[in-house]
């Protein structure tokens, strides 16, 4: 028996806040309880290390989910390394894991964001060396932003080649749901390759 085919899971989630998702229907348009989320690499080389943490997601399209870092930190060279990422979204009685490979977005709409956002921040990710070792403590951090504010004092800050967004582009997304006695709902979707369908499964908790 054939599966029916679905649209594309991600148009079921949305940014916008929920403060009580109680027990609705798991299958609907989901508001992310706020704009973060744990994503886990791997690293490329041996003995191939999972790493996490949690950061800003700042958008979710058809493309898929949308994160902006340093090129040049671990979560950038694990993800680029292996060019895989999952994602996972926990809030009370839900949970939403996402599995895919991950993409450079466009310099036209990392720019496009860069130049939105606060000059304090867009100073920072000049002063940032993400991920590497900060000889000298606090106050090399504090020197170098006071040496980079002095430098851009008179102009725009431009954007660091090493900083961009990336795009978890999705093929595995999983819905999960509390229920009573263990019996919890987990709904996969799967993107087949052929004309982009995705199935719906339901898997044992």
């Amino acid at each position: 028996m054939t599966k029916p085919t679905w649209r594309n899971p991600t148009s079921l989630l949305t940014l916008s806040p929920s403060s009580n998702p109680g027990s609705k229907p798991l299958v609907k348009t989901l508001q992310l309880p706020n704009p973060t989320q744990c994503i886990s690499t791997v690293s490329p080389v041996p003995p191939h290390r999972p790493s996490s943490r949690t950061v800003a997601l700042k958008d979710v399209d058809p493309r898929g989910f949308v994160f902006f870092t340093n090129y040049g930190s671990r979560k950038g060279r694990e993800a680029e390394g292996s060019g895989f990422a999952g994602l996972v979204f926990w809030w009370g009685q839900r949970q939403v894991r996402v599995e895919g490979s991950i993409v450079r977005v466009s310099e036209e709409e990392t720019d496009a964001y860069f130049a939105l956002r606060p000059r304090s921040s867009q100073i920072g990710q000049h002063v940032s060396l993400q991920s590497e070792v900060v000889e000298g403590g606090r106050a090399t951090l504090d020197e170098r932003e006071r040496l980079l504010m002095e430098q851009c004092a008179s102009g725009d800050v431009p954007r660091s080649v090493h900083w961009g967004a990336y795009s978890v582009v999705t093929d595995k997304i999983e819905f999960w749901q509390r229920r009573e006695c263990r019996l919890h709902d987990r709904l996969l979707f799967t993107r087949h390759t052929r004309n982009d369908e995705w199935r719906l499964s339901r898997l044992f908790p």
